[in-house]
């Protein structure tokens, strides 16, 4: 990203940053108390959180991977790569704004594929398709949460909001995956071969029991991370009842559709905190609650991705790199694939 690029990002996000934090001091707790509730914080039940958080991370990523298997021909990449492709994928968007860390799996994944041809759009269109998959969960999860919790009137338009940007999302990838699809490479421009491979990593969606097999992992993922929600309540003494838990995740998952800066935070802790005073919970506890839950979601996210950072031998600055898709590395079709018909590749390393 170039000076400009980074002056204008500046610009644009600094107005939105100030009218952010003036409101969250405006609204803002009585900070002794958010103290005393982290300080009194049951650290057993944190760590039943952190191992919730950690096996839903496993179960999302094996939806990724599946996935992938459906987007491009053999040989795919081995599991242990796709598991640190995504890892690093869960820092980036921990520590960056932006989903950063969408951009930053795909590269990192792509490295073990040399001499590959159109891994790159292919695999941008498994990721795109991977967070398809999120839709029914959500979903199930919105309308569960709409027919028990205590929702305030507020909520109910960002919830619905958000319910329709997603689904309309999944319509969307479900009909590129399933428009016709071109075997033929020869005679395509680069730019119609660029899309055409994109569209190739929708391809689990043209699959019924791929789909549903992908769609379940991403379910229990969901599930594991609706206990995790629960077992950070417990960890600040809220004994509320799971629906409860399940109105945070939806209300924290709204507040970081748009990442402005990473995590969103201060947002994020009175996004949960204001619905949980209709459960009888002092907002300043409901905060600090807050706190805690995207600590202890970040920990995992940053702890884990920084062990696979170190594995894969790159470090914060070079992921820096991928804010600006202009900085990415060079697509990985060459200019001959444009005139010929692709031809089968190396082995997948690693």
């Amino acid at each position: 990203m170039n000076l400009r690029d980074r002056r204008l990002r500046v610009l644009l996000v600094l107005p939105v940053l100030a009218i952010a934090f003036a409101l969250i001091i405006w609204r803002g707790p009585d900070w002794k108390p958010v103290h005393d509730a982290l300080a009194a914080m049951s650290w057993e039940w944190v760590i039943v959180a952190i191992l919730f958080n950690l096996l839903s991370v496993f179960a999302r990523s094996l939806a990724w991977d599946m996935a992938i298997k459906q987007s491009m021909p053999p040989p795919h990449p081995r599991y242990p790569l796709v598991f640190s492709a995504f890892c690093v994928g869960l820092f980036g968007n921990a520590v960056l704004p932006g989903r950063v860390g969408e951009l930053a799996r795909v590269a990192v994944l792509r490295r073990h594929l040399p001499g590959r041809s159109g891994s790159t759009p292919r695999l941008v269109g498994s990721v795109f398709a991977h967070r398809m998959f999120d839709v029914f969960p959500m979903i199930a999860l919105v309308i569960w949460v709409l027919l028990f919790a205590r929702i305030p009137r507020w909520a109910y338009l960002s919830i619905e909001v958000a319910l329709g940007i997603g689904v309309l999302l999944f319509l969307i990838g479900l009909a590129l995956a399933r428009m016709h699809q071109s075997s033929a490479v020869e005679g395509m421009g680069r730019l119609r071969l660029l899309w055409d491979r994109a569209r190739q990593g929708l391809g689990v969606m043209r699959k019924p029991l791929a789909a549903a097999t992908a769609g379940a992992f991403q379910l229990l993922g969901w599930t594991l991370q609706l206990l995790a929600v629960w077992s950070t309540m417990y960890a600040f003494h809220l004994h509320l009842p799971i629906v409860a838990a399940g109105l945070v995740l939806v209300l924290m998952n709204v507040a970081t559709i748009f990442p402005l800066w990473p995590g969103n935070v201060g947002l994020t802790q009175a996004a949960i905190a204001l619905p949980l005073v209709r459960y009888g919970v002092d907002y300043a506890h409901g905060f600090a609650f807050g706190i805690g839950l995207q600590l202890i979601e970040a920990s995992v996210g940053i702890g884990i991705g920084t062990i696979f950072l170190a594995r894969e031998g790159l470090s914060y600055a070079m992921l820096k790199q991928f804010e600006s898709p202009a900085s990415e590395p060079a697509e990985d079709i060459p200019i001959e694939e444009v005139e010929r018909p692709e031809r089968a590749r190396a082995g997948v390393s690693g």
